[in-house]
């Protein structure tokens, strides 16, 4: 007979796999070029669809930098940076100077920025719309909340706590003495 904890092991991994794959499909329909197409077309904006997730992540977090816009968007820092000067030329964003640091030049959004970001915006929400029409409002709630507290966790602004306890360590003989974890060699990386 299985033991109950092992019952409930199988479970949790059963669902966290449930909840990986989940992901991974909303990663893999957010990211589907033809989504942006979609969208640029209902927000009946003239946007290419590369720029289009830069100016909603600037307008949305800014003012940001060059690196911290690129590991949000999961591009090389130096095509965004040539997709920023884009967004500037078309009057869509501009940069500043940072008052902390003068070697980072912010992105914002511009008036013009904002404007298009509200078209996105509007557009995003019919599409929305459309494909939660068959849902009630209370799931719709549940979902939003579970998502916003699931995003949270993952960029660590919730506490993340082990539900697994660690194994006892392993007996050693009395003869052999424990390496100590806070004297290691220089160098040598701490996990």
């Amino acid at each position: 007979m299985r033991s109950t904890r092992t019952v409930r092991d199988t479970r949790m991994s059963e669902r966290l796999r449930a909840l990986h794959r989940a992901t991974l499909e909303i990663v893999g329909a957010m990211n589907r070029p033809q989504r942006d197409e979609a969208l640029i077309a209902e927000a009946g904006i003239a946007l290419d669809r590369a720029l289009f997730p830069l100016l909603v992540a600037i307008e949305r977090f800014g003012p940001i930098g060059v690196v911290e816009l690129a590991e949000g968007v999961g591009r090389d820092y130096t095509t965004v940076s040539r997709q920023l000067a884009k967004l500037e030329s078309l009057g869509l964003t501009h940069r500043r100077a940072s008052v902390a640091d003068r070697r980072v030049r912010p992105a914002v959004v511009t008036p013009r920025g904002k404007a298009t970001t509200k078209l996105i915006d509007a557009a995003r929400e019919r599409m929305a719309r459309a494909v939660l029409a068959a849902w009630k409002a209370s799931e719709i709630d549940h979902l939003a909340r579970l998502m916003k507290k699931f995003a949270e966790a993952l960029n660590g602004e919730a506490p993340v706590v082990s539900p697994v306890k660690p194994a006892a360590p392993a007996r050693r003989s009395p003869r052999r003495s424990r390496p100590n974890p806070s004297r290691r060699p220089s160098g040598s990386p701490s996990r």
